[in-house]
């Protein structure tokens, strides 16, 4: 069996079972001042939030997280990140790491001893959606978590990454409309769950989670893709634009929106955009060196392969040369990852990529 594997089949009934339907957000009337000023105040809200999350991990030292002592055989995950505006007026990006987030839950399943969490969202016409999506995702991840005993787990789990982004897809559209002219915004999302040593990757859109893993047999690294990409042009993609009455111009849905799924973009969601994301699972092995989560920026300068090759580069052979007042905790390996993303990042645009760039490392250590 696969260590990477679709939940679609496995999960059909269950899903259907819950309700799950893709959200079609209709604008509402015309609203009060009140109304509007309530909106605009939580979008100062979701600013301020975001970009404390955000900085959150490069602030802390590792003694300041006081994360309990990992279980045995759960492997150690710490993580990395550089973000480049590249030829863009604004940064619309925004992601999250957080490495162990396991005191938030509350009645957690007794098999469960350690969950982490990171993701990237790439936002589109303004970052108010992947602002929103990076204050709240997680946070609701929480509240729908599998609660004490399940027999199911996995189909909880999916249950959970699917309710948690129509819920955030839902709150978003809802104050988008609640102002006029209404929120055009728009973001892609992918999420990857660690779960002990399961990975539970959930994905809206282009952005990508891959996972660096030695193949014995090649005697060589492969980037394992994690994730599904959602663009009008992919055949079951389409289908579903079309049937709700939307039509793909170019590559492009009503030849302006380039990806088929994502949070917000209320004006294209009754054309057949939905919140829904793909889900996968992957099992960690002791063959596996890092997660790498990234927005398309990256990949308009680099192949899976070559970017890669380009990260393992700098991990294996670049020396490992600290900053000008570079914290006196971080070790050789906390640089070499730094600069790895850092470096790939700017390499991206060098090699064209106009786009705004965000490259995130999750380091994988066999304790």
């Amino acid at each position: 069996m696969s260590d990477t594997s679709h939940f679609d089949d496995m999960f059909g009934a269950a899903v259907a079972h819950a309700g799950i339907q893709e959200s079609q957000e209709t604008t509402a009337g015309e609203k009060k001042e009140g109304e509007k000023k309530s909106a605009d105040d939580e979008l100062s809200k979701i600013k301020d939030n975001a970009a404390i999350g955000v900085k959150r991990k490069a602030e802390e030292k590792p003694e300041d997280s006081k994360r309990k002592k990992l279980a045995p055989g759960l492997y150690e995950f710490h993580s990395y990140v550089a973000e480049r505006k590249g030829e863009r007026e604004d940064m619309q990006d925004t992601h999250v790491l957080i490495d162990d987030f396991t005191d938030q839950f509350h009645n957690l399943p007794t098999s469960v001893h350690r969950v982490a969490y990171y993701a990237v969202f790439d936002g589109h016409c303004g970052s108010k959606a992947s602002q929103h999506a990076a204050n709240v995702l997680h946070k609701k991840l929480i509240s729908k978590f599998p609660r004490g005993e399940v027999s199911h787990f996995d189909k909880e789990m999916k249950r959970c990454l699917i309710d948690t982004f129509k819920q955030t897809d839902d709150e978003f559209l809802k104050q988008a409309s609640a102002v006029k002219p209404a929120w055009k915004d728009g973001s892609t999302a992918v999420c990857v769950l660690a779960v002990d040593n399961t990975l539970y990757i959930a994905n809206l859109g282009d952005s990508k989670a891959s996972l660096c893993r030695y193949d014995e047999e090649k005697q060589k690294y492969n980037l394992i893709p994690l994730s599904k990409e959602h663009s009008p042009s992919l055949y079951e993609e389409r289908r579903r634009i079309q049937k709700a009455g939307g039509t793909v111009k170019d590559g492009r849905i009503m030849g302006i929106l380039e990806v088929s799924r994502s949070i917000g973009d209320g004006r294209f969601k009754h054309c057949g955009v939905s919140c829904i994301p793909d889900v996968k699972k992957c099992q960690l092995t002791p063959k596996d060196k890092y997660i790498l989560l990234s927005c398309d920026g990256l990949w308009k300068g680099f192949t899976s392969e070559t970017a890669m090759e380009f990260i393992n580069q700098i991990l294996e052979k670049e020396e490992a040369t600290s900053p000008p007042n570079s914290p006196t905790w971080k070790t050789d390996t906390d640089v070499r990852y730094e600069t790895a993303c850092n470096k790939v990042a700017w390499e991206a645009i060098k090699r064209g990529s106009s786009d705004n760039v965000t490259v995130l490392l999750v380091r994988i250590d066999q304790r």
